[in-house]
């Protein structure tokens, strides 16, 4: 793959887990489906022009795998990321972006296409887009890396 084909390719990628964490906050601040919701990022969101605007494209497929997965696995992604919390900050207390994050991100380490420290990076980036002021995106970074070293340790007790 050429450099440039790549770089458009990581792109799309970066945008759909954007639009996921978007998608997924949605989803619970309207109490709406999966498909309702997937349906009208696709339609009017992804890709779309609005004014002088136009929504960057995304990796339709990825948007999909981690909604539809953060959906399906939701009981066992939120106990993950609750158990990753200090004891006097459940889930349910946290800011709904940031849950949002979390079962995307979660779901796209389930998902295991992507290298994982890939995978918090780019999770790190967005909540950056969300927080700018940073004490978030240090508890993303914490959240993520206790989850993902507890997912490593359940793998390996397997074998």
């Amino acid at each position: 793959m050429s450099n440039k084909k790549a770089t458009k390719a990581h792109s799309k990628k970066s945008a759909s887990r954007f639009y996921a964490v978007q998608a997924l906050f949605q989803m619970e601040a309207s109490q709406s489906s999966v498909s309702v919701i997937a349906n009208e990022f696709e339609t009017h969101r992804i890709g779309a022009q609005i004014g002088l605007h136009t929504y960057n494209l995304a990796d339709l497929k990825m948007f999909r795998n981690i909604l539809n997965t953060a959906v399906k696995e939701q009981s066992r992604i939120d106990k993950l990321t609750d158990n990753a919390l200090k004891d006097n900050w459940p889930l349910k207390r946290i800011d709904p972006t940031l849950r949002a994050l979390f079962r995307a991100a979660i779901s796209e380490i389930i998902i295991d296409k992507t290298p994982n420290k890939a995978v918090i990076n780019e999770f790190i980036e967005i909540a950056k887009a969300f927080f700018p002021e940073g004490k978030e995106v240090k508890l993303v970074n914490g959240v993520l890396d206790n989850v993902l070293s507890k997912l490593q340790k359940n793998s390996a007790s397997k074998y």
